[in-house]
């Protein structure tokens, strides 16, 4: 039984509800763009924002200004929307996997998470590409596509398969995370990079991927993650082992059976 603070029963069936309409529109619009064709601006040599970015952040938060108009919205593109209501804070990253999206690439994903009192209570992450919806509550489990999620059994490093990201600032960084991308490289069956931390997530909750590590995040990447990874039984902390929260950068998700192992990796390099 969870011990963190929790609104009403009707209340978390009200957000919940508006969590998925407003993926679902957001889902929409990126699958519009997609096919019709988009614009691409540059914030710095390799970061880049679409309008479809813009247009789905702009549905979102238009959504959950009109079910929940004092609440607060963190938004990736156009940042703090200041809400009477200090209880509540919406995470949202309208389409998390950009560069993918801008090249034809099919991994990315609309992520909506929800923190109440300042902790993540509510995950929803859709992909559109694959039409897989996953979604999650404190306390209630985690879900694809109402099918429940549950993270892998896999008991040992050498026999897992991990995912990483890197930050756009790799270039220039020294803590670019090449050094621990080596490291697992050589010590577990494989290494991914998918460019999108949300699904990365959602793929540790499904069991797909046994762990995901990663230097340089922002609250956006990881608020409905966290609740679908922690509901599907995995472990979550950041690189020293702590507990983790959003609005730090370094984040460690696993099966729980492999994390020691990651732990003590990370800590090599």
């Amino acid at each position: 039984m969870t011990t963190r603070p929790l609104p009403p029963p009707s209340t978390r069936a009200q957000l919940k509800a508006t969590a998925l309409e407003a993926a679902r529109i957001a889902g929409a619009i990126l699958d519009d763009y997609a096919r019709n064709g988009f614009r691409v601006e540059y914030k710095d040599t390799v970061n880049l924002v679409t309008d479809a970015d813009r247009r789905a952040e702009q549905a979102i938060v238009e959504t959950i200004g009109r079910d929940f108009p004092g609440h607060r919205i963190l938004a990736e593109e156009r940042g703090q929307y200041e809400g009477r209501d200090d209880e509540y804070q919406w995470v949202i990253d309208p389409l998390d996997g950009t560069t993918n999206f801008a090249h034809g690439y099919p991994a990315y994903c609309v992520s909506i998470g929800l923190e109440y009192r300042g902790q993540c209570i509510l995950g929803v992450v859709l992909d559109p590409t694959r039409r897989e919806l996953f979604t999650a509550e404190t306390g209630a489990g985690a879900f694809l596509n109402g099918k429940p999620l549950r993270v892998s059994t896999t008991p040992k490093l050498t026999t897992s398969l991990v995912v990483t990201g890197f930050a756009y600032d790799v270039r220039d960084n020294p803590k670019n995370n090449l050094n621990h991308f080596s490291h697992f490289a050589l010590r577990a069956q494989g290494v991914r990079r998918t460019g999108t931390a949300a699904l990365d997530l959602c793929y540790v909750a499904a069991g797909r991927f046994d762990g995901f590590w990663e230097l340089t995040l922002h609250p956006w990447d990881t608020a409905a993650g966290l609740v679908i990874v922690l509901e599907a039984g995995g472990q979550v902390t950041d690189l020293s082992g702590a507990p983790f929260s959003i609005h730090q950068p370094s984040l460690l998700a696993s099966n729980g059976l492999i994390h020691q192992e990651m732990l003590d990796l990370l800590r090599q390099a």
